[in-house]
């Protein structure tokens, strides 16, 4: 099991009325761990007298080119939100939390590349820390649409004008506004990408936006490769497995490999290659009862992972060669699943083979 870790809060910035963004110091020793790619997410965990904790996904607003080491999230509260209102009203500097090393795949390919990002309320996170880190290692053009109910809503206002400012033959950010324009519609973001065609678009905010944006992406030719998307659900497990006390009622806790309930399909053992990080790990023994996530961790290998759930994209693998099923899947569409995607947590193979790639 991933081993998570108290994080002490260093700064708290009232970005809007409802939004906060979070500065965490890092602990020595634990700065590899805490490294990551633009576009990744911290899973926190929020104290809660109901189920001992809510584990919940936040976004990184912050760049791995800071050279103060820290990571900073950023919270919007929702109305019967009672993570984001804990995070809001209980956070401050000097406070500690149980975090788990950053993880997701919504993250750019190549910072080279021409960047399209469609953003939506707080869905404008894990774009600013794409943009930020493009912007200073990078080379391509970036087109920023950031859609609110209103002016006071516009989280990061004044910094992502600095940045245009900053970057004016690299840079636009063009705001769409509820109050003045409407909600946009799916032929207005598909005329607004039409230019870009040739770009790489990431989508994030509220379903309804991310559902039109992509539908208009879909309408243009955007190929898979080319069109990615963030989806978090509140995480109904505990991932925070070491933190003592913090257990929900029922669930057992252990550093065992989990062995799936079901009838394995295949005799075994699988052999499984998988793609991590430029390096390619190899074994002949997988045990077609154990899941992938599982025997992967058991052989040393630090494949991704949040909620071991299969209620978010975390631990995503794209299969090249073979099958697998899947005990849950909240997360990946149809589309997903026809593109090879599969959660590694939820995987157990149903080929004697089975190939894939987290890059």
């Amino acid at each position: 099991m991933t081993q998570s870790h108290e994080l002490e809060v260093v700064d708290v910035v009232e970005e809007t009325a409802d939004a906060h963004s979070i500065t965490f110091r890092v602990p020595a020793g634990a700065e590899a761990e805490f490294s990551y790619k633009p576009g990744q997410f911290l899973t926190v965990a929020v104290p809660s007298d109901r189920d001992g904790l809510a584990a919940r996904c936040y976004s990184l607003c912050s760049s791995p080119t800071d050279e103060s080491g820290t990571l900073t999230i950023t919270v919007k509260r929702t109305a019967d939100g009672y993570a984001s209102n804990w995070m809001c009203d209980q956070v401050r500097p000097g406070s500690r939390v149980r975090v788990l090393p950053p993880s997701g795949i919504f993250t750019p390919a190549s910072l080279d590349a021409d960047l399209l990002l469609l953003a939506g309320g707080s869905g404008v996170t894990p774009v600013m820390s794409i943009l930020r880190t493009a912007l200073a290692r990078g080379t391509g053009r970036v087109v920023v649409l950031y859609a609110n109910r209103d002016e006071r809503s516009v989280i990061f206002a004044a910094e992502l004008a600095r940045l245009a400012a900053e970057h004016p033959e690299r840079l636009q950010v063009v705001h769409w506004l509820e109050s003045v324009q409407g909600l946009p519609t799916q032929e207005q973001l598909r005329a607004f990408a039409a230019d870009r065609a040739s770009y790489d678009a990431f989508v994030c905010g509220p379903a309804p936006f991310m559902k039109l944006a992509v539908a208009a992406l879909k309408d243009l030719g955007f190929p898979r490769e080319r069109r990615h998307q963030e989806k978090f659900v509140s995480l109904g497990g505990n991932p925070f497995g070491d933190v003592p006390g913090l257990t929900s009622p029922g669930e057992q806790v252990d550093d065992q490999v989990e062995v799936a309930d079901d009838e394995p399909v295949v005799a075994g053992p699988v052999r499984l290659e998988v793609e991590l990080d430029g390096k390619t790990h190899a074994f002949d023994d997988w045990d077609p009862r154990t899941r992938m996530l599982d025997f992967l961790e058991a052989k040393g290998v630090k494949a991704p992972w949040s909620c071991r759930a299969g209620e978010c994209s975390a631990c995503a693998i794209r299969l090249v060669e073979g099958e697998v099923r899947m005990a849950h899947n909240d997360v990946l569409d149809d589309e997903d699943l026809a593109d090879g995607i599969r959660l590694g947590c939820q995987s157990t193979p149903v080929t004697d083979v089975v190939r894939g790639s987290y890059s």
